[in-house]
């Protein structure tokens, strides 16, 4: 009996050897959205790069080095590393970027194979692209596609960018074998990704699912490739519909698609008819894994695993020294103006300041943080209408949570990934502060972005405020969700907000200069309804916004830019020192929410239509004809049932 059974498994074994006779396998070791978040976090006091098991930080490029090097190591079959975007933006590192391009160069030695350009990649504008990739080329950098990007005839501002691109240091397709599968790699960028770039301009950009029908049409038709590979920085999410299934399912013949973007965090592939996504949420705090079995023409997957990047992974301590190599450089070019350095400690907090999607305590501090400091530099006594009393913060430009950690203080380097982002006018790095005017019913419009956009587009467009305490009620019609509004402080108290048409009075605001822009703009992506005007001191309307940052010197030529990140700096040196270590204390108010934005959900119809705007009143006037309507039908149909 034990020979036929022996007999009968060789049998088998036979039988089954020509469906694996054909089959070879890959591996795709990808991340996403790593932000230049070089160092583990947070806070960055607590990561021991050569050490494990001290520490509950996430993250560090060196960590991710060395899971790059142990999953190719534990393989016989080739591995591809591959990255879907936002390489860059979103700590100190990324303040040399143009001059040192810190993060392709370290891409490279981590094991980089190939990586796509995201939104943020376009943040220094298409200039300062340019210069990166220029910078990159002479360190070394992984092969670059994108092959969305639609440069101008008309406009000289993107000449240097195209001519980067010419030159092949960005190519919109790849082609390369490996384990002899003819592979074809393209990048696109997605629509929510692109409206995401205003400083690409003049730079336009191809709409995803035709710029990836076009390369799909060329690599398989042309270049013979036997499988296509997208680095799409379009995104999931998940539960809904989302761009990167969308394009699995319009455009045929991508066989994977490494999504990016969203900061999802996508621990099992999508397989979307055939095409596997796959997404590592953000800033290397996950890398992904997959195994990919080819055969007869078709990807399959023969495994996958997420691998968290936490302080069981001991770091490639070269790598590392590279990282830590460049931090004097940092204090020297960046911080030592300020009288900051890297690792300076200038406060200490005794609770963590989470980023949330609500009213959250840094989204408060950070928000202050505007008001007090363009009232610092610019603001008059003699005249008080040039006091700001309101200024705003989008949920999507604050980037990290400020945590206590083991020590409960704050360096510079953990304070600045809170704001990181931007460029100034005058080319500096980070976002400049904008100060305008509004009316009270402009105010209050710029609240119902929170009420009415919010809700549509999710996270990025809480607004964190400053100056205003508001209540709105979410079951009122789109657009006209506010009701009450008051403007004020927790020190001063609040006073009742006039946001009615007939109040003419100015109110002096400010922001950052990508959130200002928003308020400019949110008119048309709203029929019209919250239209804002941005006016200068007299009322006139402002046409651009770009000449009313504010100036931290009037006395020199031109505008010296307050940049946002410095007055948070500032704002928190400036806390008392409460236990006379010589360390600022967080206070206490920012522990928790202070009830700024208060929801108040209510169908009393006195609540749904009380202070309606037009809005309120067309949906009302709606609603009753459609009552109306049905009761005129039931009415002709119980007299019909009657007869």
């Amino acid at each position: 009996m034990k020979i036929v059974k022996s007999l009968l498994a060789v049998v088998i074994i036979l039988l089954a050897l020509p469906l694996y006779a054909g089959e070879k396998l890959l591996t795709i070791i990808h991340t996403n959205d790593l932000h230049s978040h070089l160092m583990g976090f947070s806070p960055e006091l607590d990561y021991t790069p050569g050490k494990t098991g001290d520490d509950a930080t996430l993250g560090g490029w060196a960590r991710v080095a060395t899971v790059i090097k142990r999953e190719k190591a534990a393989r016989t079959n080739p591995s591809l590393v591959l990255d879907a975007g936002d390489f860059t933006m979103g700590s100190l590192f990324h303040m040399l970027a143009r001059e040192e391009a810190i993060e392709l160069s370290l891409m490279k030695r981590m094991g980089y194979d190939m990586v796509t350009l995201g939104n943020h990649e376009f943040d220094l504008m298409p200039g300062g692209l340019a210069r990166i990739l220029n910078t990159a080329k002479r360190n070394g950098m992984p092969e670059i596609v994108f092959s969305s990007a639609k440069f101008s005839a008309e406009s000289e501002k993107d000449d240097t960018l195209e001519a980067a691109f010419k030159k092949g240091l960005v190519k919109p397709y790849s082609v390369r074998t490996v384990n002899g599968i003819k592979i074809g790699f393209f990048g696109i960028m997605g629509e929510v990704a692109i409206g995401d770039a205003p400083f690409a301009s003049p730079v336009k950009f191809t709409p995803p699912v035709e710029a990836a029908r076009e390369m799909v049409r060329v690599l398989r038709e042309e270049e013979k490739v036997d499988m296509v590979i997208c680095l799409s920085h379009s995104g999931l999410y998940l539960g809904s519909k989302s761009e990167d299934e969308v394009l699995a399912r319009e455009v045929k013949g991508i066989d994977i698609i490494v999504s990016g973007h969203t900061h999802t965090l996508v621990e099992k592939p999508l397989v979307v008819n055939t095409t596997i996504i796959v997404q590592a949420w953000e800033y290397g705090k996950r890398v992904g894994v997959l195994d990919v079995a080819w055969n007869s023409g078709k990807a399959s997957i023969k495994s996958y695993k997420m691998i968290t990047v936490d302080d069981s992974i001991p770091a490639d301590m070269d790598i590392q020294r590279r990282i830590e190599s460049y931090i004097g450089d940092i204090d020297r070019r960046v911080l030592k103006e300020y009288g900051l350095s890297y690792w300076k400690i200038i406060a200490r907090t005794g609770f963590d300041m989470p980023i949330l999607e609500d009213e959250s305590p840094l989204g408060n501090l950070i928000a202050d943080s505007i008001r007090w400091y363009v009232n610092k530099y610019d603001y008059d006594p003699a005249d008080p209408a040039t006091k700001v009393v309101a200024s705003i913060e989008a949920n999507g430009v604050i980037r990290d949570s400020l945590l206590k950690g083991k020590t409960g203080k704050l360096a510079v380097a953990d304070i600045f990934r809170t704001i990181p982002l931007g460029i100034g006018m005058d080319q500096t790095m980070a976002y400049p502060l904008v100060s305008c005017y509004l009316y009270g019913s402009e105010l209050k419009k710029a609240m119902e972005i929170l009420t009415s956009i919010y809700p549509l587009k999710g996270n990025s467009y809480f607004l964190q405020i400053s100056g205003i305490r508001f209540t709105y009620n979410p079951r009122r019609a789109i657009f006209d969700r506010v009701t009450e509004v008051w403007i004020g402080s927790e020190e001063d108290g609040y006073v009742p907000l006039d946001y009615s048409s007939s109040n003419k009075t100015l109110y002096r605001i400010a922001a950052n200069i990508y959130d200002t822009t928003f308020l400019k703009v949110i008119g048309g992506f709203t029929f019209n309804i919250l239209t804002i005007i941005p006016k200068d001191r007299q009322g006139n309307s402002i046409s651009d916004l770009v000449a009313h940052r504010v100036d931290a010197d009037k006395r020199k030529p031109g505008i010296q830019e307050l940049k946002e990140w410095v007055g948070v700096m500032e704002f928190i040196k400036g806390f008392p020192d409460l236990d006379g270590d010589g360390l600022a204390d967080v206070p206490e108010k920012y522990r928790a929410g202070l009830d700024r934005v208060v929801k108040a959900p209510s169908l009393n119809p006195f609540n749904l239509l009380s202070r309606g705007t037009a809005v309120t009143w067309v949906m009302f006037g709606i609603f009753v004809l459609v009552l109306s309507l049905i009761a005129f039908i039931a009415r002709f149909f119980i007299k019909k049932l009657r007869k």
